[in-house]
């Protein structure tokens, strides 16, 4: 018999350990799927269990190689044909993201190309967290609800107890990001402004504001060879910030990002379970974020509000 008006999540390869606690966290089972692999490395996602009839959720986040979102718009498919009643990606981290408009001639917009292949897959709902540039929202015909790790991270930082935090944004892109931790905080912001020749290099950085004495929290969507957060933190020790952390939503970390804060003068870097860990780090503490993603599910599936459930 189908499943009619029943919630089932499933996991791509790549997210599996994020959506075993996902649905730990709202006291479900975890929907039996598998991916069989041809010899010539092509797969095939295949559910075992029925569909029909229900609201299946697909939990897996895009990040590189282009596998991860091949998988996802498989599963997406095959839920489609198998006559679910609803099919809502769950996109931890949202891929192709940075690419976001034509900032130069003869390039692709990456993250509507993505929008697009999703929904030609069939997909009738978005969650996602933290996405590169909010208008992304926008690139979709379907809704998107669009979770902030600030939700998880906003709580965690009034309980570390630091007597004068400042928040900073590494870059001027992330001031409504910064604001709107200082806001919530009841603290004041700074700026880091900073000129790339190219991707992944910076040539020049000043500091907009003063950190002298203070606690410095950065916060920014992503960390990737973690040249921008390791250099901005660099340049607020030399204007005599007493400590400098870092929360960052997606944790990326391409190589060389692990030496860099190993060696930098970070004291902690706190990322979400959004991507998996890569390696180990005494810097890098993870944030589960089951827990939110969880009752977005659960709302979503009752029809309720979800914009409760975090901070803007």
């Amino acid at each position: 018999m189908g499943k009619i008006d029943s919630l089932q999540i499933f996991s791509g390869t790549a997210t599996r350990y994020l959506t075993t606690n996902i649905c730990k966290s709202i006291g479900i089972e975890l929907g039996k799927s598998s991916c069989p692999v041809f010899a010539d490395g092509e797969y095939e996602p295949c559910y075992e269990e029925t569909i029909r009839g229900a609201h299946v959720f697909i939990v897996q986040s895009t990040f590189p190689p282009g596998d991860n979102l091949l998988e996802l718009l498989l599963m997406i498919d095959a839920a489609k044909r198998a006559s679910a009643a609803e099919i809502i990606a769950v996109i931890p981290y949202f891929g192709f993201a940075r690419q976001d408009r034509k900032d130069k001639p003869r390039v692709s917009i990456g993250a509507k190309l993505v929008a697009d292949l999703l929904s030609a897959a069939g997909v009738d709902r978005i969650i996602t967290m933290d996405l590169h540039a909010d208008q992304i929202q926008g690139f979709f015909n379907v809704p998107v609800d669009h979770l902030y790790a600030s939700s998880l991270f906003i709580p965690f930082i009034k309980k570390m107890g630091l007597k004068d935090v400042v928040i900073a944004s590494p870059d001027v892109g992330g001031t409504k990001r910064a604001n709107t931790y200082a806001r919530l905080l009841g603290t004041e912001m700074v700026i880091c402004h900073k000129s790339r020749p190219k991707p992944n290099m910076i040539n020049k950085m000043t500091l907009i504001g003063d950190v002298k004495d203070r606690d410095v929290i950065i916060v920014d969507d992503m960390i990737d060879t973690a040249g921008t957060i390791t250099k901005a933190a660099g340049i607020m020790m030399e204007y005599g910030a007493n400590s400098v952390r870092v929360f960052v939503a997606h944790g990326l970390l391409s190589e060389p990002a692990y030496e860099r804060i190993e060696n930098s003068v970070i004291k902690e870097v706190y990322v979400t379970d959004s991507i998996p860990c890569r390696k180990e780090s005494k810097k890098i503490k993870y944030i589960s974020t089951a827990c939110i993603f969880g009752e977005a599910i659960n709302r979503v599936f009752k029809n309720e509000s979800i914009s409760s459930i975090f901070y803007k």
